[in-house]
């Protein structure tokens, strides 16, 4: 059973999050001819103060800090 996690920043719409899900399960199954049915995501957002790049946060980088 294949377990896949993603980190994204956080922001995002359920729908978006929705497809993700789906784009990776179906990219999973297809690269490892796997049952869809038995492969996990496990998506976590991040919040924009919590994600570095650099030596800043994204917050930062976005100007919202």
């Amino acid at each position: 059973m294949p377990i896949i996690q993603v980190s994204i920043a956080e922001g995002r719409r359920p729908e978006q999050i929705r497809e993700l899900i789906r784009g990776v399960t179906g990219a999973v199954a297809e690269a490892l001819e796997a049952p869809v049915e038995t492969i996990r995501v496990v998506v976590s957002e991040v919040p924009l103060t919590h994600w570095g790049s650099g030596d800043q946060t994204l917050a930062e980088r976005r100007g919202r800090a």
